[in-house]
């Protein structure tokens, strides 16, 4: 924790962090630990909840793990109400709307950080399920300890240890049911994928695919740097993109600036797929000029000689030039 807030702590004017405060005992120990190192550090904490509507008193709960957090000298302290929507499906759903709820209340609050206890059990959840959807390096790098406003104290702490501490404070824990419903895939990586994988393959699992994480995380940032100086190099001042300079490239650095124009271009990240990335790297590879492919967010890729255009789709129509089919969606 200590670490955590050590680039903050100690600032003439007091800065605030929020926990984020499910009332599990992930957050409720991250809360304690929070609340006992800040005021030492020179850092006001205060926290956070966020009320989903998902479950039957879920405003209830939240009322008392805000009273708990005010109990422990937390200040400010507030509730977020959110609606939930469906894109990408409940948990992912449900993900958006917290980190946004979030975001909203450390603007409000004028926080240097906010805190969340995801652990490494957490992480080596991330990374299996990551595995299992066929992601790229950056999905298996897991969550990073710090990521713009958010940090994670607790990475590096197996579960069981953050549980311990939880209850070692006497804390009042709500274990939320949707950790232990089966029609989440977390949760059924949770109780079933990972104790038959520490079963068959001994202990450590789960600290081996933290690591695992660490380390791809490392590469995926050197190969993002790598394309961003690219894309600054073969993306003209009109948009278009250098074929001949961008294939080129190695493979991993060209699709990642692909996908950056891709999104530049307004295509939503949560619609654009390995599929439509790939599709584009056949445009820019082996593609006739006047080939075209149409990717999510009515956007057009089109080949015209050397260079390639990523613009708003005029209309469904299908055009004469030949279609790139985008194959898999993975």
């Amino acid at each position: 924790m200590r670490d955590c807030l050590a680039d903050i702590a100690g600032e003439a004017d007091r800065p605030v962090v929020l926990v984020a405060v499910s009332g599990g005992p992930d957050s409720l120990a991250l809360l304690h630990a929070a609340c006992f190192v800040g005021p030492r550090a020179g850092v006001h904490v205060g926290a956070v909840t966020v009320d989903h509507g998902l479950q039957e008193g879920s405003l209830g709960r939240a009322r008392d793990v805000a009273a708990a957090a005010s109990r422990l000298g937390a200040t400010p302290v507030s509730i977020w109400h959110v609606q939930v929507g469906t894109q990408g499906g409940p948990e992912a759903a449900a993900r958006a709307a917290r980190r946004a709820a979030l975001e909203a209340a450390a603007r409000a609050a004028g926080a240097r950080a906010v805190l969340l206890a995801h652990t490494r059990d957490d992480q080596a959840e991330t990374v299996l399920l990551g595995l299992a959807r066929g992601s790229g390096a950056r999905s298996l790098s897991g969550m990073a300890p710090r990521a713009g406003l958010m940090r994670r104290p607790l990475l590096h702490l197996p579960r069981r240890i953050v549980v311990e501490a939880a209850r070692a404070e006497a804390a009042s824990v709500w274990d939320d049911p949707h950790n232990v419903d089966p029609r989440y895939a977390r949760a059924r990586v949770r109780a079933r994928v990972l104790p038959v994988l520490e079963l068959e393959l001994g202990p450590g699992v789960a600290a081996a695919l933290a690591r695992t994480a660490d380390l791809l995380r490392a590469d995926a940032d050197a190969l993002d740097d790598w394309a961003a100086r690219e894309a600054a190099t073969h993306i003209g001042p009109d948009g278009a993109l250098d074929v001949v300079g961008l294939d080129a490239l190695p493979e991993a650095v060209r699709t990642r600036v692909l996908r950056t124009a891709a999104l530049a271009a307004g295509a939503p990240a949560s619609d654009l797929t390995a599929g439509h990335v790939t599709a584009l790297d056949r445009l820019v590879r082996d593609a006739p000029s006047g080939a075209t492919i149409d990717l999510p967010g009515a956007v057009r890729a089109v080949r015209h000689g050397s260079a390639l255009y990523l613009t708003p789709r005029a209309s469904r129509a299908a055009d004469a030039a030949p279609q790139v089919d985008p194959g898999g969606t993975s």
